[in-house]
């Protein structure tokens, strides 16, 4: 999660599911470039990633790289990986029953690669169900999530997940949301081209929706309200508080200066680990999850994650499927209230919302283990009482 500001007191809450790492010694560049067949400006902020505790310096010196492009995350995806999978956590050292993983690249219709994996209950074992995954901000789905998509998988349930352009291990400039409808039509393609495979076609289908993550899931639902068999939202990015909500004139400042420089890097990000992870040793570990986007924010993306939050606001009796929203109570980075509102929205027959009791935002992975495998035993508990109904 990160809180933008600027001069006016503009803020807006976008976390992840996890919190960024600090940086140092930032240094702007600015150079002209193409983009689109457009002359735009990109602003670059050099900075030195802070050194992550247990490593080698020459692990260090990898996640050190400029990461802006998809090779270089995906060279440092592939060296993390040994490490990341000996975390003292219980989403990676917790035994399951075998399943099958695969990963692979396409491409979109629009020529950009997209990285997608899944996770499948063991050779020979039915599938219940298909679950689709929408990962937070700056996020990506091969680190904290692989530990739950293995054991929703170990619970009979086929488990697909992607990378946003320009997140994680897909193709694009690191961090940067172009147009938030965009990357959602991207979700819908590489989902029905899932949807479409012989093993999952005829399933029910479910959306799950991490913070923002949680805002990609009901612009998807919205835009196919009857593709969908019912969504799961965890903490989900869906309004933003009175308080803190821009000006118009501000708005309408920061979609112009966004049209100039896009890609610049203008708002700082404030560490929110220690309110978004309850647990300190979990807290830690997520500066192993080298690859996820933790540099300060770009211009159009913070306008396009506003614009979509607005947007979604004004939908949101327009939700129609079966609805399980999740949330921390003590969470301080995206207020529970506004899971509430949406709960109330929605005009969903079939919706259940529950509030966990002195959880923080990250309640899939910065709680005590206990609670984490509660929230996701709720999730399959919901699925498993869904996927009978078809």
């Amino acid at each position: 999660m990160s809180i933008i500001s600027m001069g006016t007191h503009l803020q807006l809450l976008i976390h992840p599911s996890r919190s960024p790492i600090p940086h140092r010694g930032s240094l702007l560049q600015v150079a002209d470039h193409g983009v689109r067949g457009h002359r735009h400006v990109r602003a670059h902020i050099m900075a030195a990633r802070k050194a992550i505790e247990g490593v080698s310096d020459e692990l260090n010196a990898v996640a050190s790289q400029n990461m802006d492009f998809a090779p270089a995350r995906r060279r440092v995806r592939t060296a993390f990986l040994p490490v990341q999978q000996q975390l003292n956590h219980v989403l990676f050292k917790m035994a399951v029953p075998e399943i099958q993983m695969e990963e692979r690249y396409e491409k979109s219709s629009r020529g950009v690669e997209i990285f997608w994996k899944s996770w499948r209950p063991g050779q020979g074992e039915p599938m219940k169900a298909a679950l689709f995954f929408c990962h937070g901000y700056g996020d990506t789905c091969t680190f904290f999530f692989e530990g739950i998509a293995k054991i929703i998988a170990a619970a009979g349930y086929g488990v697909f997940a992607m990378d946003y352009p320009c997140f994680g291990l897909s193709e694009g400039l690191h961090g940067y949301i172009h147009s938030f409808d965009e990357m959602v039509d991207h979700v819908i393609e590489q989902y029905a081209r899932i949807r479409g495979m012989e093993e999952v076609r005829g399933l029910p289908h479910f959306l799950l929706g991490q913070s923002m993550g949680g805002a990609v899931a009901l612009k998807v639902n919205l835009k196919q309200p009857r593709e969908w068999d019912g969504v799961v939202l965890v903490a989900p990015m869906c309004k933003i508080a009175e308080d803190v909500t821009p000006p118009a004139l501000v708005l309408k400042a920061l979609a112009i200066i966004s049209n100039i420089l896009p890609e610049a890097k203008l708002f700082p990000q404030k560490d929110l680990a220690e309110l978004a992870f309850r647990i300190p040793q979990k807290r830690k570990m997520t500066a192993f999850n080298a690859i996820s986007y933790s540099d300060q924010m770009r211009l159009r993306t913070a306008v396009e994650l506003i614009k979509a939050t607005h947007d979604i606001e004004s939908q949101l009796e327009k939700v129609s499927s079966p609805l399980l929203i999740l949330h921390g109570a003590a969470d301080k980075v995206t207020d529970p209230q506004v899971s509430r509102f949406l709960y109330d929205k929605a005009c969903s027959k079939d919706k259940t919302l529950k509030l966990y009791e002195e959880s923080y935002h990250s309640i899939l992975e910065g709680e005590p283990d206990d609670r984490i495998l509660e929230v996701i035993n709720d999730i399959i508990l919901w699925l498993d009482s869904h996927s009978t109904l078809k």
